[in-house]
């Protein structure tokens, strides 16, 4: 069934202004340039406004600061963040989830001694190992992996091909989105005249918070005394590395193809960029920022911005980047 709403009904849960007037009922949510007459749209940012006369969108969600009119039956409703308004849209257009047809299948294998919560969804071919406790309302999509001793909190959804394994602890309201592992292990291996290299046992474990993210393909090493963990509310992109023993603080992001070597220690709020690299025995302090394809070889200060490859302070970066800059453009006069 097509969901439809007034804007008069959007604009009681976003709770902003409207500005102009339609008749035109929503029906969905799309990107200016492909909206239709039945979508809402939305403008964050006043650079997107020369987008507007040409969309077909009846309806747009903006910031209060935009300096253009919606036109003949045509609206805005605005509001402090329109980004944020945006998402409690997008979740009341959000298709509903995949279906269970039954909340444990039948092709799932769960050990006898796992602690199953109630309400929890298990798909097919799902593996839970001795000792497992799942709290309730947690969903698991098939083909999930989690083994012996491993705890996971209430209302928490593990995607398809996850990995969680023994001995880990994830909280609640978490997401592990398709292939992630949490608890590999370590990359730990030493130099031996007799064998080559050998391996270090990694016998901790990997302790993740309450709301949580974790992207597609990411990885999550266990310590390898102790644990690795994740602070509450951090959010990791896909194709992460987070390094054995690493400690993110709470409300940490980590953009694709970022990574994490051992041990680094990240404090609260922390944003480290697409691609970005940490050496080993790093910490960097509560509000810093790692720009994209940085790579940080010493510790870093709360609330700095990173820049480069050796990373150094943003703007020491570019005014070595305009000098450099200007050294090519006189080269070739």
């Amino acid at each position: 069934m097509t969901k439809s709403y007034s804007i008069q009904e959007i604009n009681e849960i976003i709770n902003g202004v409207i500005y102009g007037a339609t008749t035109q009922n929503i029906t969905a949510t799309e990107q200016l340039e492909k909206a239709t007459t039945s979508e809402i749209s939305f403008i964050g940012n006043k650079k997107y406004e020369k987008y507007w006369l040409a969309s077909n969108a009846s309806v747009a969600v903006v910031n209060e600061d935009i300096s253009i009119e919606p036109g003949e039956n045509r609206a805005f409703i605005k509001v402090k963040n329109a980004d944020l308004a945006m998402s409690q849209i997008l979740a009341l257009f959000a298709p509903p989830a995949p279906l269970f047809r039954n909340d444990i299948h039948k092709t799932a294998i769960i050990d006898e001694t796992a602690i199953i919560g109630e309400g929890v969804k298990i798909g097919p071919g799902c593996y839970v190992g001795p000792k497992v406790e799942i709290g309730a309302g947690s969903i698991l999509y098939p083909n999930v992996t989690i083994l012996d001793e491993c705890t996971i909190g209430r209302n928490t959804t593990i995607w398809s091909g996850a990995v969680i394994r023994e001995r880990c602890h994830i909280g609640n309201d978490c997401i592990i989105h398709p292939n992630a592992t949490i608890g590999a292990d370590g990359f730990g291996f030493r130099p031996c005249t007799e064998k080559g290299l050998v391996k270090i046992p990694q016998i901790g474990n990997v302790i993740i918070g309450n709301c949580v993210e974790i992207g597609a393909n990411t990885c999550v090493d266990r310590g390898k005394f102790s644990s690795t963990i994740l602070g509450d509310g951090c959010k990791i992109d896909n194709l992460v590395q987070i390094g054995h023993n690493s400690k993110l603080g709470k409300f940490c992001i980590m953009a694709g193809n970022s990574g994490l070597a051992g041990s680094v220690t990240l404090g609260n709020g922390v944003i480290i960029g697409g691609s970005a690299s940490i050496k080993d025995h790093t910490t960097i302090g509560d509000g810093a920022v790692i720009g994209a394809g940085s790579g940080v070889t010493g510790d870093v200060t709360a609330g700095k911005t990173m820049l480069g490859y050796p990373a150094v302070e943003a703007r020491d970066a570019l005014k070595q980047w305009a000098i450099l800059k200007r050294m090519v453009c006189d080269s070739k006069k």
